[in-house]
C-alpha cells in the first residue's frame, strides 16, 4: 500500500497544532500533534455518522509484531508491520489461536473467542489489546 507524507500548513495563523500528517489510504492518516505522534486515525462511516478511531500505541504494535514473529517462527529480518495480515504471513487458524494465546500471556488479558476470530492483522490485534487494557484499568 502506498503512503504519502506531508507537512500541515495551517489555514489560520494560530492553527499550528498538527505539524505532520501521513496519509496511508483514502480513510487513514497518521498525525503528529505538538510533538506527540499518533500512529493512525481511521475514519469509519457508520450510517450517516462519521467516526474517528485511534489506533494502538506504537509500543503495543511492536510487541504484537514480535509475538507474531516468534509464534510463526519467521526468519530474522522478516518484515512484520501493523498492516501485516496473519494469513499473508503464513498463519492458519491454529497459528492465529496460538498468537492470541501468546498475546494474552504477554499482556495479562483475556480475549473472547468471538474477538479472537475477528482479528486478521497485527494492527487489529494491537487495537484490541489497547482497548482491553483500557477497560481493565
Amino acid at each position: 500500500m502506498a503512503s504519502i507524507t506531508g507537512t500541515f500548513m495551517p489555514l489560520l495563523p494560530n492553527q499550528s497544532m498538527v505539524s505532520c500528517a501521513r496519509i496511508s489510504g483514502p480513510r487513514s492518516v497518521s498525525l503528529s500533534i505538538k510533538g506527540r505522534n499518533f500512529p493512525s486515525i481511521t475514519s469509519q462511516p457508520r450510517g450517516r455518522r462519521f467516526q474517528v478511531v485511534c489506533a494502538a500505541k506504537p509500543e503495543t504494535v511492536q510487541k504484537v509484531c514480535d509475538i507474531v514473529k516468534k509464534q510463526l517462527a519467521l526468519p530474522e529480518g522478516s518484515d512484520v508491520t501493523g498492516e501485516s495480515k496473519f494469513s499473508t504471513l503464513g498463519a492458519d487458524s491454529l497459528d492465529t489461536v496460538e498468537i492470541v494465546m501468546g498475546l494474552e500471556e504477554e499482556f495479562g488479558i483475556s480475549v473472547e473467542e468471538e474477538s479472537a476470530q475477528s482479528i486478521t492483522t497485527v494492527q487489529e490485534a494491537a487495537d484490541m489489546i489497547d482497548n482491553l487494557l483500557k477497560t481493565k484499568a
